[in-house]
């Protein structure tokens, strides 16, 4: 969490108005108005930081070298700009993506909906167990606690997140790649 500023989650929407609003949900926002360069860029790095591959974050700021900063930092950073809103009073929201997007191909699918935490997260461990380094695990899992499970699963066994996405509201896809 970054300090004195505000991070909230964003709940998501059915797959009906999913599928009728092109809009972009973001996983986390962080809005830094009235903060001087470069607080928005440090601040959205800390959040970035935090946020699965491929997870979004909602930037807005009404720094005007928020943008210069923001559209350089893809050329040295894992991170995809997606979108721009301008908004009143001079205040622009950024839609910024941990990862740049690039699809990753399963070696295997491991799909746990309906399974309770810690169930994918040991289910997960067995096929990655018989698997051959390089090789990658999809895991679907609607679990509330799944993103925290395997964030920290991942740390602590040195695997590798390749990617992390919130493929319906609630149901997350995970892949994860044996090292």
């Amino acid at each position: 969490m970054v300090p004195g500023y505000i991070l909230s989650s964003v709940s998501h929407g059915s797959r009906a108005s999913m599928a009728k609003t092109p809009r972009l949900k973001p996983h986390a926002t962080l809005d830094l108005k009235g903060a001087a360069c470069p607080g928005p860029m440090l601040g959205a790095k800390r959040v970035l930081d935090e946020l699965l591959p491929g997870e979004v974050l909602l930037l807005i700021s009404d720094c005007p070298a928020t943008r210069d900063d923001l559209y350089s930092w893809p050329k040295y950073a894992d991170v995809e700009i997606l979108k721009t809103e301008k908004q009143p009073r001079g205040a622009t929201r950024y839609y910024i993506r941990k990862g740049k997007g690039q699809r990753v191909s399963p070696s295997t699918v491991l799909d746990m909906r309906g399974a309770t935490c810690p169930g994918p997260v040991i289910e997960a461990k067995k096929l990655l167990n018989g698997m051959r380094e390089g090789e990658v695990l999809r895991l679907v899992s609607d679990c509330p606690g799944i993103r925290a499970d395997v964030r920290s699963w991942v740390k602590a066994t040195g695997l590798e997140l390749a990617d992390a996405r919130e493929s319906a509201p609630g149901e997350y896809m995970f892949h994860i790649r044996k090292r």
